[in-house]
């Protein structure tokens, strides 16, 4: 029983966090766990790896699970493989009776990607080694062997890449999926021979591609410097500056810190977890808008200097018609900062139930009449008053222009351009726009219970009225995601527009958009920046100059910063109950990004 109970308490940290740091935030602690898992990275051999398909890439076209056989520590196993993609798990534990696993081959039909993780006595099992034979023939398998390395005899057949770890133990279940995908390097050889296949001196080597889940010692910083995040991120809910918080760190493309506290409502009825799904606001811009247009530039579909007139032919006859795409994305256009478009529905343009006339949801029980966006909305944005141009005003008008020019020149609506060209190669699995169309309701942090507009408690919808009323899919919100989600998407920044294998941006493009380009604001080409005026002290005070990233108005902080080859995310919902201004008034975002650039520092010297 004991030893149940343990495992439901590694079970939980797992499922919660996995980067080891949220059960354990002792210096002596992680340090000692480091060298557990170094010394099973010592241990452990990349076999078979002829078609160099370890570490995996091409996520989009992979359609992956993973085989339960009864491996006891298959749930930690399965947890970090879903840190990388979408992966889902099958338990053969039905056919425990049964001579063959014939059927379970049946189950597996629509999968091309089988991974199976077994110890060195499951591994004597004819049932299992025939099955993974079996499925090698027609798949792509990748097994992952712990125990005993007289077992690899048992795979002298298979030709399919095998990951082998001597040790048999939670650590070691944690390690093998961050090979299989490139968070950890293969470094190692056989020492020794098992079997005339895998003889002394056999083994592939890997490099380490995408983000690595481990401790902050594994990044030089020291446990005991990141305490301070969880007495900031617990003052800022015990002061109602949010009901629940998450907080993601990666330093040296190692996720080192990712904490979820609090509940998604003061109710405090479901716990936050880090892998909710936040409302990320005007995060939005710099994760969809941004990426297509950086990607259209490359293409040289999309030229900056080019007048929005050209792309949009609605524009040609108003006063937008003339300014450069660069204004727009630099927010010097002179577009107004924004439209309270709810203020101007009446009675008669939202229908409570869904019908040909009232076909966009807006939230539940509430859609708005055909053509509102397009007959409404967009003219009254196109016709706005040209004010400030050649100044820095922020404004959302400017990323609802970037999305219809990115939908011209793609001819896809924006939500299918992301997920198709970053989203699902990137392994981001729950970024996307409309996440109620894609997972359940639970998943979902709400966000304002509007009394005013739609009245009702929003859960999965955009927070954002005019983002809203457009159905949900805007340039400068919409967008939905995990902390996991946008660390990858960041690293991929960091690492100057390559990601597990795969390259999506040139380092000139990802230089060009991501440093300042403004001579009249501090602003990147979308992208916030680190301010000058030091007096501001933002994104926080010891943020170095490189520093780029973006807010969002829901309480979103995202900041990437190459000096210190660090991303810091942080996710919460101050708009719940309603909107909140103490996470402003404590600075809760700045102080903890200052916390981690105080103790990256502090590990340098």
């Amino acid at each position: 029983m004991r030893k149940n109970n343990l495992m439901g308490v590694i079970a939980i940290c797992l499922t919660a966090v996995v980067s080891f740091t949220a059960c354990a935030q002792d210096h002596k602690q992680n340090q000692n766990r480091l060298n557990k898992i170094n010394d099973v990275v010592k241990h452990t051999v990349l076999l078979n790896n002829y078609q160099n398909f370890i570490p995996i890439v091409g996520l989009a076209q992979k359609k992956m699970v993973s085989i339960g056989l009864g491996y006891q520590y298959q749930l930690g196993f399965d947890s970090l493989l879903n840190k990388y993609a979408p992966i889902a798990s099958l338990s053969a534990l039905k056919y425990t009776d049964s001579t063959t696993l014939n059927d379970l081959e049946d189950d597996v039909k629509f999968y091309n990607t089988i991974i199976v993780a077994l110890n060195s006595d499951m591994a004597r099992s004819a049932k299992y080694v025939g099955f993974i034979n079996n499925m090698a023939k027609s798949k792509n398998v990748v097994v992952a062997l712990f125990g005993n390395g007289s077992a690899l005899a048992s795979f002298d057949q298979l030709n399919a890449p095998l990951v082998w770890s001597s040790e048999d133990n939670e650590e070691a279940a944690l390690v093998a999926p961050q090979f299989i995908f490139g968070g950890i390097a293969a470094t190692q050889l056989l020492d020794k021979s098992y079997s005339t296949k895998y003889a002394k001196g056999a083994g592939y080597l890997t490099q380490a591609t995408r983000l690595k889940y481990t401790v902050p010692e594994d990044a030089q910083v020291n446990s005991n410097d990141l305490r301070e995040i969880d007495e900031i991120v617990n003052e800022g809910i015990a002061k109602k500056a949010a009901p629940g918080m998450v907080v993601l760190v990666a330093k040296d493309g190692k996720v080192i810190y990712n904490k979820a506290f609090g509940y998604h409502t003061y109710e405090n009825l479901q716990a936050d977890k880090v892998t909710d799904i936040f409302d990320l606001a005007s995060v939005t811009k710099t994760t969809a808008t941004t990426p297509s247009v950086m990607r259209l530039v490359e293409e040289k579909k999309l030229k900056l200097d080019t007048n929005i007139g050209y792309y949009i032919a609605k524009a040609r006859n108003t006063p937008m018609n003339g300014i450069s795409v660069r204004e727009v994305m630099l927010h010097q256009a002179g577009f107004i900062p924004y439209i309270p478009f709810h203020n101007f529905v009446k009675e008669g343009d939202y229908s409570r139930d869904s019908s040909a006339a009232y076909p966009t949801k807006v939230a539940d029980r509430y859609y708005i009449k055909k053509g509102f966006f397009n007959d409404f909305m967009w003219p009254k944005m196109l016709n706005s008053p040209i004010k400030t141009r050649g100044t820095y005003v922020y404004s959302d008008i400017s990323m609802y222009v970037m999305q219809d020019i990115v939908e011209h020149i793609s001819e896809m609506p924006e939500d299918q351009y992301v997920q198709q060209n970053f989203y699902i190669p990137l392994g981001m699995q729950t970024a996307g726009y409309l996440p109620r169309n894609r997972f359940s309701k639970d998943r979902i942090v709400p966000t304002e219970d509007d009394k005013v507009f739609r009245k009702t408690l929003l859960e999965g919808y955009v927070h954002d009225q005019g983002a809203a009323l457009k159905g949900g899919v805007a340039g400068h919100a919409g967008l939905f995601g995990t902390a996991n989600d946008l660390a990858i998407y960041n690293q991929m920044l960091l690492n100057k527009g390559t990601y597990g294998g795969e390259q999506y941006f040139t380092p000139q493009t990802v230089e060009m958009f991501t440093s300042k380009q403004s001579n009249v604001s501090r602003r990147g080409l979308g992208f916030d920046r680190w301010d000058p005026d030091l007096t501001k002290k933002y994104p926080s005070e010891l943020a170095s100059p490189q520093t780029f990233g973006h807010t969002g108005y829901t309480g979103i902080g995202v900041w990437t910063d190459p000096a210190r080859n660090m991303v810091y995310i942080i996710l919460t919902n101050r708009v719940n109950p309603t909107v909140s201004e103490m996470l402003g008034k404590l600075n809760i975002r700045p102080r903890i990004q200052d916390v981690v650039n105080r103790a990256i520092d502090k590990g340098k010297n």
